[in-house]
């Protein structure tokens, strides 16, 4: 099994002071897909610059030929399925078939509290994931079907037309992000792709080994989920989306620390790995460039 080594690019830069050129030399790196979140802010960056992921990767879209596109991840926070659908039909279309769609549940951040009207509370973790139960099939007709007509608890749609539907077939891949019971079973029954950032209970006191443990439990759910659905688990891409395991920067230290560190999770079956741009102002993103880029060119031949 060959390792994918993709990127996540955060929209925080002007298009045409450096957002542009991140999106082109990732191609020119051989990432497979560069990523970016579709947050409506994140974290430190909320009072600062941020750019919507649509419209970024449309730009990058246009900016590049190869390289695959994607989010990491869109939720039911701010999203409706039937305007979300209409807006990836475009973008598949002006890509020519290069988008995947990283889908999640969503947390409690901005984007759960930004819309919210004055005294109101924002959806408990079973709201979301009752919204994310209903969004994800609701999407997958939207993105398959030439029309669709549906009314649900949360979601509703009335002749929906969604023509000519995606250039790839029957729909753009989706990479769903779970590590519960409810989101693993969405993501074997819907996805091309399965997305972990590991168990944030260990982010700040737990250990690589932990964390790697931890790992090969959410695998092994994911194993039962899909033979729930009577699905081989070997179907699904499994992604790691690292900077969020105890490990933190540790593996873009060096050539020689990613290869030990991508070796471990791939033995776990992981088939993708993605590392964050370079991010000056946020340490645990706070890469350096040459080494970064030294990993990019390198480190999958490596791994063998």
């Amino acid at each position: 099994m060959s390792l994918r080594l993709s990127t996540v690019i955060l929209p925080y830069l002007r298009w045409h002071e450096g957002g542009r050129s991140a999106w082109q030399r990732a191609e020119q790196l051989g990432f497979h897909t560069a990523f970016t979140y579709d947050h409506l802010s994140w974290r430190t960056f909320r009072e600062g610059p941020w750019y919507g992921a649509v419209p970024t990767l449309t730009a990058a879209a246009g900016a590049t030929d190869r390289l695959r596109l994607g989010t990491l991840v869109t939720s039911p926070n701010f999203r409706h399925p039937v305007t979300l659908a209409k807006e990836l039909i475009a973008l598949d279309d002006i890509s020519g078939g290069r988008i995947t769609l990283g889908i999640g549940a969503g947390g409690s951040g901005f984007d759960a509290t930004t819309l919210l009207k004055s005294g109101e509370e924002p959806w408990t973790p079973r709201e979301r994931a009752d919204r994310f139960g209903e969004f994800v099939p609701l999407l997958d007709r939207l993105l398959t079907e030439d029309s669709v007509s549906y009314d649900g608890t949360f979601y509703s749609a009335r002749e929906a037309y969604n023509i000519p539907g995606c250039v790839q077939r029957p729909r753009l891949p989706f990479a769903v992000a779970a590590t519960g019971p409810r989101g693993l079973k969405l993501a074997a029954g819907y996805g091309q792709a399965w997305v972990t950032t590991g168990d944030p209970k260990l982010f700040e006191t737990g250990t690589p080994e932990q964390s790697v443990q931890a790992l090969r439990g959410q695998v092994e759910k994911l194993a039962t989920a899909c033979e729930t659905v009577g699905r081989d688990v070997n179907e699904l891409d499994k992604v790691l989306l690292t900077g969020f395991t105890p490990d933190r920067a540790r593996p873009l230290e060096s050539l020689d620390a990613f290869v030990d560190f991508a070796g471990r999770h791939m033995e776990l079956g992981f088939t993708d790995i993605v590392i964050h741009w370079p991010v000056a102002d946020y340490p645990d993103f706070a890469a350096d460039e040459k080494v970064f880029e030294h990993i990019a060119m390198e480190a999958v031949g490596q791994l063998g």
